[in-house]
């Protein structure tokens, strides 16, 4: 794309046709991604007065993290398949893959039933996020990269809010069933569109030699694939098909350059998505045993997901000034202090805005991690970095439900559920501060690599 075309798609918030097209698609994916995972937090209470199941709250939460366990399997493996097969591929792939197994939830007969395509629908959703994630940070102009991730990942809270608002009038009428038949709709009305219009990474094709295909792309995008090899750092030049000298992406991402960093990056995404799950998971149950009816209670849910969307679109206009890791660090506080304020005797008013403040430090700690994440390593890897973060952060999202939920029937004092979510953000904000710079930066990576052209469209094979 033209130098200047990029530039000015940024400074006039005018974007090229292409970019808007594939934040469309992709934001639109992770929209079902957040409804998919969301749901079961809004059914839980459902669940447990399905006389037949005899479910405990810690038999819900040991099948709230199947769905997880496929998460992790999804995110790693299709993460680091994009690389290999295709970003667009997958990416449709994931999304008709879960949006099936989503649907047959709603006529499963047991709770080992509904576990296993719980499970199965998880290995779907697993690769939709870091997939989407390596295309729009392809098709993204650097300055706005934090902007751009913003803008997508609203998508997730978006989701979770359709599925709070869905749950208070669907459930009571129709039966959880019926949330998870709605699950059905990604395969109708999103992979037709995504099969027709999403283009397909020119990195990729161009790292594979499939030139007249990255051409042909960037013919009907109006894109100009510049060489611009001398120009990108050092870090974005490596050996096709690989990371950094000769080696893979999972070699590089482990290799002495990278290790501390992807260690750091690990960890901050398992304790991230642990606090996001516990919420999404058990916030509604935890509400309605605290005395509130079970619409006030998915209210709760709803107030967590729409402080997420409207925080997160704000921080980010200062994210691209500022560097991810102040950013980052003041999200994990946020999320710590929001949920110190929901274990006091608040008025409802006021916990209604912690949990909205929750959204914004939980769910805006994610986005800009991996925002930090796709600024970091090279291009090349870039699915298999954000795979790999997500896919280990499904560590925790796989330990949020059950751990909470052994807290909830063990009788114990609600506010103990808070705290468990208060420890993960103070750890993460430490661990924030020490990821090292990203090799060959002179300055903070956060501002060294907003400010110039990391992850160029046309960066050359």
């Amino acid at each position: 794309m033209h130098e200047e075309s990029r530039e000015g798609s940024v400074g006039k918030a005018t974007w090229p046709p292409v970019t808007l097209l594939v934040l469309a698609i992709c934001g639109i994916a992770i929209v079902a991604d957040g409804y998919d995972v969301v749901i079961y937090g809004a059914v839980i209470p459902s669940l447990l007065h399905e006389h037949s199941w005899g479910l405990t709250p810690a038999g819900a939460g040991l099948i709230g993290s199947f769905a997880l366990i496929g998460m992790l399997i999804g995110a790693t493996t299709v993460g680091t398949l994009t690389d290999k097969l295709g970003r667009r591929r997958m990416l449709i792939g994931c999304l008709a893959w879960f949006s099936v197994m989503t649907g047959l939830c709603a006529i499963a007969t047991s709770p080992e039933v509904f576990g296993i395509f719980r499970f199965l629908a998880g290995l779907g959703l697993g690769g939709v996020l870091p997939t989407a994630s390596a295309l729009s940070s392809e098709y993204s102009h650097p300055k706005a990269r934090n902007l751009v991730f913003a803008i997508i990942f609203s998508g997730f809270p978006v989701g979770g809010i359709i599925a709070a608002f869905t749950g208070m009038f669907v459930i009571p009428r129709f039966g959880w069933q019926a949330m998870f038949l709605l699950g059905l709709l990604p395969l109708v009305l999103i992979v037709p569109v995504a099969l027709r219009f999403l283009p397909e990474s020119i990195v990729f094709l161009r790292a594979k030699g499939r030139h007249a295909e990255a051409e042909q792309t960037a013919r009907r995008w109006n894109i100009t694939l510049d060489d611009t090899e001398n120009k990108a750092p050092a870090s974005t030049q490596a050996p096709t098909g690989t990371g950094s000298d000769g080696m893979s992406p999972v070699k590089t991402l482990l290799s002495r350059d990278y290790v501390v960093a992807t260690l750091c990056f690990l960890v901050m995404s398992c304790l991230c998505l642990f606090m996001i799950y516990g919420y999404n998971t058990w916030l509604p149950e935890i509400m309605r045993r605290a005395g509130y009816s079970s619409g006030s209670a998915l209210g709760f849910l709803l107030m967590f997901n729409l402080g997420a969307v409207v925080g997160q679109l704000l921080i980010s206009l200062a994210a691209d000034r500022l560097g991810s890791k102040p950013i980052i660090v003041t999200t994990y506080l946020l999320a710590g202090v929001a949920v110190i304020l929901l274990s006091l005797r608040l008025p409802t008013a006021v916990l209604y805005a912690a949990v909205a403040l929750g959204g914004v430090g939980a769910m805006g700690t994610q986005t800009f991690l991996l925002a930090y994440v796709s600024k970091y390593y090279p291009a090349r890897m870039g699915a298999t970095a954000l795979g790999w973060t997500l896919g280990f952060g499904r560590i925790g999202s796989m330990l949020a439900p059950p751990l909470l939920g052994l807290i909830i029937g063990a009788g114990l004092a609600l506010q103990w559920n808070f705290y468990a979510l208060a420890v993960p953000a103070v750890i993460g904000a430490v661990l924030t501060g020490l990821v090292p710079r990203a090799p060959g930066e002179e300055v903070p990576v956060g501002h060294a690599r907003t400010d110039t052209a990391v992850r160029s469209l046309a960066e050359p094979t």
